[in-house]
This record gives structure tokens, sequence and C-alpha cells, in this order.
């Protein structure tokens, strides 16, 4: 008798009790790493007991949800505020609970069906919905701005201004854009995941799509691993150590993809002004903190300091590696152009995604009698924007070379793999 094959094995068993068990992890993961950096951050000091809220918001931004600033200063003052930043940390933490769980029934399969894999996806969703609602009704919180004793202070008080500024999560984006990168986590990690079953008609994808797909992940990791390692290091030979964990629990991929990015030749364009309070490189910091906007790529930065042009060198290595470890999970007939070519696709993907996440903006300010943004520390802006389409070309060309030079060692070293013959 012949042994059964890969799709007669029974099927996993994924209920609802798994689908809880997946979305009740990734909701204490991203609350805990977001919990903790805000606590790092100092955010526990904030009044009316403010900090579970915030912290309700920061994973509502994780996962790309919409949070709204607001203000209001009486009849003769306003404010205006607005944010749009993506806590990365939270973003890294939760992606990798979530598609952790929704891989683990599907583990030690072959192939699986395209309607046991939706059926499964739809439990995990239904919950994730449920859990998005409740953390965008939690999520909003109104703050008083102190305008001090001096002269702003006494006209305040004399003309009833009494500015407020607060932030409410906006239930139906929050809703729509969460589900979406739901979705995305989910379809990734069948893709990325080399033991994850695809259905009988996607099976294609294992020798096209899934190699460049696993080595883009794992190029992303290792940025942050080499980013976590300098952090590391620096939070323990430079002081102020509550402010670099507070970096590394919110936004080290922020600083890492970016560095990564720099690396490449892209460029971005940003702007700090204000008392925003940055827990970043000084470097960073002392390049953006200008009248104007600035530049900011390895030429600007390296103007400051040399060492910078190292990046250049640590992304030649992460790439090569990553074209490498593509190439010897590729087919062994697959020629070193064709690596090149998926190679060359996969980092345009990759930096893509890296410029829609990376960006920044945010900006606050009060305004009382028709002057704007009166007082030095009741405005503030911080900007960070991409140069697109030059890091898009610039990552074609990496992908490009990379790509041909990473196939040529893994020729020699590919473990031979059986061809399944063409009809």
């Amino acid at each position: 008798m012949s042994p059964p094959s890969p799709t007669a094995a029974p099927a996993a068993r994924h209920g609802w009790a798994q689908a809880v068990a997946t979305v009740l992890a990734a909701l204490f993961t991203m609350g805990a790493v977001a919990a903790l950096g805000l606590w790092a951050a100092g955010a526990t000091g904030l009044p009316g007991n403010a900090f579970p809220r915030v912290v309700a918001a920061t994973v509502v931004t994780a996962v790309g949800g919409s949070v709204e600033l607001s203000g209001n200063a009486g009849v003769l003052a306003e404010t205006h505020a607005g944010i749009t930043v993506v806590p990365l940390s939270v973003t890294l933490a939760g992606t990798l609970v979530v598609a952790a769980g929704f891989l683990r029934p599907l583990r030690h399969r072959a192939v699986a069906g395209a309607r046991e894999l939706a059926g499964w996806a739809t439990r995990i969703a239904v919950l994730w919905l449920l859990a998005l609602i409740g953390l965008a009704l939690g999520a909003r919180q109104t703050f008083a701005i102190d305008l001090g004793n001096g002269v702003l202070g006494a006209i305040g008080g004399l003309f009833g201004a009494e500015p407020e500024v607060g932030f409410t999560a906006q239930v139906p984006l929050t809703v729509l854009f969460g589900l979406l990168w739901l979705a995305g986590v989910l379809v990734l990690a069948l893709l990325v995941a080399p033991g994850a079953p695809l259905p009988a008609r996607l099976l294609r994808c294992r020798e096209s799509v899934r190699p460049a797909a696993y080595a883009m992940a794992a190029l992303l990791l290792a940025c942050v691993v080499v980013g976590l390692v300098v952090a590391l290091v620096t939070a323990a030979t430079r002081g102020h150590p509550a402010d670099h964990f507070a970096v590394i629990l919110l936004g080290l991929p922020n600083l890492a993809w970016l560095a990564f990015t720099i690396g490449l030749g892209a460029t971005w364009h940003g702007r700090v002004d204000g008392p925003f309070g940055l827990p970043v490189p000084h470097l960073l910091d002392q390049v953006l903190r200008t009248p104007d906007v600035s530049t900011l790529n390895v030429g600007t930065l390296a103007g400051h300091d040399g060492r910078v042009w190292w990046l250049v060198v640590v992304d030649a290595v992460l790439l090569l590696g990553a074209a490498f470890l593509m190439a010897t999970r590729s087919p062994a007939r697959t020629p070193a152009w064709r690596h090149a070519l998926h190679m060359a696709v996969a980092l345009v993907l990759t930096v893509l995604t890296i410029c829609a996440v990376g960006r920044i903006s945010a900006h606050y300010g009060l305004s009382l009698l028709g002057i704007g943004n009166v007082g030095g520390n009741l405005s503030g802006e911080l900007l960070l924007t991409p140069r697109l389409w030059s890091a898009l070309g610039l990552a074609a060309v990496w992908g490009l070379v990379t790509g041909f030079l990473g196939a040529l060692p893994a020729a020699w070293v590919r473990p031979h793999r059986s061809e399944a013959p063409t009809s």
C-alpha cells in the first residue's frame, strides 16, 4: 500500500479557541511593548489617568489606525495639532505574534485548501475586528495646556482662554486599516514562512515568490538587530538609558530602516522645530533642527560625522547576504540574471514599504487673539518624508547588482534539489 499523499493529510485543528489565543497574544504583546516604551518616555506622568488611553492610541497607530488630534481654547484662542507616525517597534512585535499564531496550526503541512485558509483567517479577522473597535473606543483623551505664570498666562486668564488638546481614534478608519494590516500580515506569513502550506494552484509561488519574500524579511529583521546592538551600546556608554529604551520599544525599526535607505543613497527631507525632545542619535537631531527643511542623506550626514559612510558598507553586506539567501532557496535551474531581477523587484517593494510607513508628520500650536504660535514653548513641528522615486531607482540598481553577485557563490553551495518534470 502506498503512503498517503500530502494532500490527504488531516485538516489542521484551528478553531475559535486558537483564534482567540492568537488575537489575545498579539494584543498583549503590542500593549506591553507600547506601555514599556511610553513608560520609558515618561508618559506615566500624564494627567487624568491618561496612560492606558495613550497606550491604546499607540497600538491603534501601530496597526495603521487613525488618531485625530483636536484642540479647544475658548472664544479668543484656538489650538491646532496633527500627527502621522507609526511606532514600528509595536507594529513589528504584533506582526511576528500574529504570523506565528496563524501559521502554528498549519505546520507540518505541504498543501492547504483555499477554503481552509480563508476560514482560519476569517476567525482571526472577526476577533481582530472586535479588538480594533475596543481599542478605538478606548483611545481618546483631553489634556489642558498650561500657559504658565508669565504674560501669556495672564492674558489667557484675563480672557478666559484655557487651551486644551486631545486625541480621538477614528473608529471607521481604524477598523478599515486595521483589517487591511491584518490581511497583509497573514498573506506575508504564507509567502515568507518556508514551511507554510499553500493552495495547490499557488504552489508555483514557492519557487518564484517565497525565496525573495523570505530574503527581504530576513533583511529587514537583520537591520533591526544591527540597530538594536547599536542602541544598546549607545545606551550603555552615553547615559540617559530611559530615552534609548523608549526608542527601542517604540521606534527602533523607524530608525534602523531609515538608516538602511540612507545607506542605499536615498534622500529624505525633514525638520524639527520647537521643544520636541527626540531621544534619537544626536547627529540626526543636529541635521534636522534647522530653520528650513533639511536634506537627509549620506552626504549631509557625513558632513557632520564621516563614520556615516559605514552605512553604505553595512548595506552592501546585508544585501549580498540577502541575495545569497534568496539564491540558495531558489530552484537550481534559475539563472543569475533572473536572481538579479527578482532581487531588484523585491528590494524596490521593500523600500517602497519603508518609505510609506517611515513618514513622520507632527505639529501643534496655539493662536491667541489672532497671533499664531504664540509662546516658543507652545508650538512645534516634526517632519520626515522621503524622496520616493530616487529611492526606488537606487533600490532597483542595488537589487540588480547584489542579486547577480549573490547568486554566483550560491551555485557552489546550493543543495541539489530534485526538479519536478514539466508537462
